[in-house]
């Protein structure tokens, strides 16, 4: 029988090490990505709660008396 020849085979583990490397790169480089986007979008969400008018609402609007509906069965 007769040998391939290991340049080929010693230079795969190599290889596949780099490319895992890249790939975790590209991964860790999107998740930085969203977590700058999501902390942008979070900051705008937090400017528009900051310059509406303060929520006078007591409770929740449904737990009013006058809000309470009667009950047509009777």
């Amino acid at each position: 029988m007769s040998k391939k020849p290991e340049t080929l085979d010693s230079q795969a583990p190599a290889a596949r090490s780099s490319e895992a490397e890249r790939r975790e790169l590209d991964r860790k480089q999107r998740a930085a990505a969203k977590l700058r986007e999501n902390l942008m979008r979070r900051k705008g969400q937090s400017r528009a709660r900051r310059a509406g008018e303060a929520d006078e609402t007591q409770g929740l609007p449904a737990s009013s008396p006058s809000a309470a509906k009667t009950d047509e069965s009777s």
